[in-house]
């Protein structure tokens, strides 16, 4: 298979996660006989010091010319401490969203046995937690019309939605639902807001072409508790923009580190991947930065080309390295690996370099080499 990649490296610890995951697509590449073509373009602070805007035409027109993006991370600290500034790093990823016509987010949450330590949450509690959210991606609060009176004094965010986004991304939801438990949840708050109620009558009419999908329906303040109470209830969540963007981050910590969590955002064309944390600025450039989130992220991309056979052989590799302490310093900050060790280590699982029963001590904190 021949694919052509965007990649993105963006900020802060964007281009060490990301330069792991290019690592691990190669060995994938070599071991099952494909071709990666990568294109390396610009988005965010990294953008607007070297071009003056968040996201270059160039970086579009790339984009849309691709079959997928993978993307580090966004953001600087130079633009969050200053909430004035007219151009910021954010505003390219939502007019990447709006340009790719990417309506869809979708977040897996699982939890690993070995890091079950690690949640707030009790172990008891979070065995066998596996759900994933459906986030509509380009409607809603967030792109709705803004005013602000002439005073200061009073401030508007329109939140309007159409049957046909909605309709959009529930079909997706189901069918990925028919995959799994077959059930779904739909998260709004219908009992106030009427663009809930649009979204809860259009799921409705949605559920009766998959019959075999039960549908239930939460409020979201009940469901953000239900998270943390029982996160086991859950197959697939379907919600609205704001609400997603606040219950996903809510259901990340579950797993005990940010640093463990991929993300697809997906839609009419091409599809963009990347780890749910920020660019976490404060680790930029000292290998210490988790890249499993951008790795398992590059196994979504795998699974939407088609490829599952090899996004299951990542996430095997995945599991080993946790399974056997191979963790960054976010998971262990005594003993722990670096960004680049884990890299090599998923890469030459990938690859059958690993010899069974390997000795931790025998590999190196800054590369793998197995001696």
């Amino acid at each position: 298979m021949n694919k052509n990649i965007v990649i993105i490296e963006g900020d802060g610890i964007g281009p060490e996660v990301t330069r792991q995951s290019v690592k691990v697509l190669n060995a994938i590449a070599e071991q099952f006989g494909h071709e990666f073509n990568y294109h390396y373009c610009l988005m965010g602070a990294d953008a607007i010091d070297k071009t003056g805007s968040p996201l270059p035409n160039d970086t579009i027109e790339a984009s849309l010319n691709s079959d997928a993006i993978l993307f580090g991370a966004i953001g600087h600290p130079k633009y969050d401490n200053d909430p004035t500034a007219k151009v910021r790093p954010e505003q390219g990823l939502l007019k990447l969203r709006k340009s790719l016509q990417l309506f869809a987010n979708i977040r897996p949450v699982t939890t690993y046995p070995s890091l079950h330590h690690l949640s707030p949450l009790k172990a008891q509690n979070i065995e066998n937690v596996d759900f994933i959210i459906y986030r509509e991606l380009t409607g809603g609060i967030y792109f709705g019309k803004k005013e602000t009176s002439a005073d200061g004094n009073r401030a508007m965010d329109d939140c309007t939605y159409s049957r046909e986004e909605i309709q959009r991304i529930a079909h997706l939801a189901f069918k990925n639902a028919q995959q799994r438990r077959k059930k779904l949840t739909l998260v709004d708050k219908a009992n106030v807001l009427e663009t809930s109620r649009l979204w809860r009558k259009v799921v409705k009419e949605t559920s009766s072409q998959y019959a075999d999908v039960s549908l239930d329906f939460l409020f979201v303040d009940n469901a953000s508790m239900q998270i943390i109470l029982n996160p086991k209830q859950f197959d697939v969540i379907l919600t609205e923009n704001m609400f997603g963007d606040i219950i996903s981050d809510e259901a990340s910590v579950i797993s005990g580190s940010l640093g463990l969590l991929p993300s697809a955002s997906v839609g009419n064309g091409s599809a963009l991947f990347e780890p749910i944390h920020g660019s976490y600025p404060q680790a930029a450039g000292k290998d210490i930065a988790n890249p499993v989130g951008s790795i398992l992220s590059a196994a979504m991309m795998l699974d939407h080309f088609g490829l599952n056979k090899e996004a299951g052989l990542v996430r095997t590799a995945v599991n080993w390295t946790l399974d056997n302490g191979f963790v960054t310093k976010d998971i262990d900050p005594v003993n722990f690996y670096f960004t680049t060790t884990i890299g090599e280590l998923i890469s030459d699982f990938v690859s059958n370099k690993i010899p069974v029963g390997v000795n931790k001590e025998n590999i190196e904190l800054r590369k793998s080499t197995i001696i």
